[in-house]
């Protein structure tokens, strides 16, 4: 059963993934979502669950109502798309990527270089949609990276650690040492996703920073696998 509340005293992504956090924490709830421009938040609930009880998960700063279940929600509607439909906007972006590495060394072709250049670009755009909320980012990130969950400050260094990976990729410098900080980084979250996808839990991933309201799906293990193949296959051939 789905039940739309309306939640009041949220002011920032911080705030937004905090409720969620909180609301997907409770005892009985199957999937929580929560929009800061609407102020709701959507539950599905294994068994129900008083509005009390919700508020009592819920820091004193939050007020939460139920709204009439009967009525059909956008967010509704935005939960029961596809996982194609969601990640869309993920997908063209990789394909942007991917279209611009091949560019870069098709002329002659430089599988070496394409690789570099791709995870380069990886880096510098994921960052960039992750420093448009810095602030909210790292709640978000804290959900299933297991390093930020226990070292906060992680998170917030995280897209600056994207941003100096993507700038040595580009411009050749230490490429061993880029490629072994990817596999800690990347390996570290990909344990936290395939965490998350074998729980069968669902969140918000937070590859695109909070800009992008992305699902957590096959399709993050998926690009975070790729990339940690890439940087395996460059330093064996570096070996």
């Amino acid at each position: 059963m789905k039940h739309i509340y309306t939640v009041t005293g949220m002011t920032c992504n911080g705030c937004r993934t905090s409720v969620e956090e909180k609301l997907n924490a409770l005892d009985g709830v199957i999937n929580a979502t929560v929009n800061l421009e609407k102020g709701e938040a959507v539950i599905e609930m294994a068994k129900h669950i008083d509005t009390d009880t919700i508020q009592k998960a819920l820091p004193e700063k939050y007020t939460i109502s139920e709204k009439n279940v009967f009525k059909t929600s956008p967010m509704v509607a935005e939960a029961e798309k596809s996982d194609l439909q969601q990640l869309f906007p993920l997908f063209l972006i990789f394909g942007y990527i991917t279209v611009a590495a091949i560019l870069l060394n098709y002329n002659p072709w430089n599988g070496s270089g394409f690789m570099l250049d791709f995870m380069g670009l990886f880096y510098i755009v994921f960052s960039f949609f992750k420093l448009l909320d810095l602030k909210g980012f790292p709640e978000s990130f804290k959900m299933y990276d297991p390093l930020a969950k226990v070292i906060p400050l992680y998170g917030w260094v995280y897209p600056f650690i994207e941003v100096a990976l993507g700038i040595m990729f580009l411009m050749r410098i230490e490429i061993p040492i880029a490629l072994v900080v990817t596999l800690i980084i990347l390996g570290i979250t990909t344990i936290g996703v395939t965490k998350t996808l074998l729980d069968k839990k669902s969140i918000q991933c937070a590859c695109l920073g909070t800009a992008l309201k992305l699902p957590m799906t096959k399709a993050t293990f998926i690009e975070n696998s790729v990339m940690i193949v890439m940087a395996i296959i460059m330093l064996i051939g570096m070996a």
